[in-house]
This record gives structure tokens, sequence and C-alpha cells, in this order.
């Protein structure tokens, strides 16, 4: 078994949380799902599973669930991990979102 942690952008509710929930543990060999959700931040999604997992599965997984992705800064915090895997360049606007102490205007 192997446990790993990833930071996700883009929830921020329970629907969120279930919605990932539900999509991480379709994949072969999860176990369990963890969220610590922090709305409209960084939340950390702790998932278990036989081997590590690919960070394209994990990300297709956050694709299919909604408008969620991976945190540019430590996407994924476990064993064997390479952190950042799998960011991209639409986690700028999430970042910016993410900022302490930053406040961006509701449209």
């Amino acid at each position: 078994m192997t446990s790993m942690t990833y930071q996700v952008t883009g929830m921020t509710c329970e629907h969120c949380t279930r919605a990932v929930t539900e999509e991480i543990e379709s994949l072969d060999g999860v176990s369990a799902v963890a969220v610590s959700l922090v709305p409209g931040g960084i939340s950390a999604v702790t998932v278990t599973s036989d081997a590590p997992l690919a960070p394209e599965a994990v990300m297709t997984a956050l694709d299919e669930a909604g408008a969620y992705s991976l945190s540019g800064a430590g996407a994924g915090a476990g064993a064997g991990d390479d952190a950042g895997a799998g960011a991209g360049a639409g986690d700028v606007t999430h970042a910016a979102m993410a900022a302490p102490g930053r406040t961006l205007p509701l449209m």
C-alpha cells in the first residue's frame, strides 16, 4: 500500500469533495480517498492505493469530476513522488486564487 497527498485547486464545497472522491476511487488499485477541503484554495486529497498512481490518471480523474486540477506547488507529496508533476499552464489562475491574502473581484 502507498499513500499520496495531492494538492488540488478548484474545489469549493462538499459536492466538489464527493465528485473528486468518486472519480479517484474509480481508479484501479485505489482503496481510500480523504479530502481536506479548503473552499476556493488548495485542498489536500490523500489517496491510498496498491501502487503509486500515474499523475496523468489523477489529472484525468480530476477533469472528469469537474474543473479541478493539481496545484503547481507540491502536486503530490508521498514516497517516490515527483513534486509538481502534472502541473500545467492552467494552474496560473488557480495559483492566483490561492495566494494568501489576495482578494479577487466577484463578477
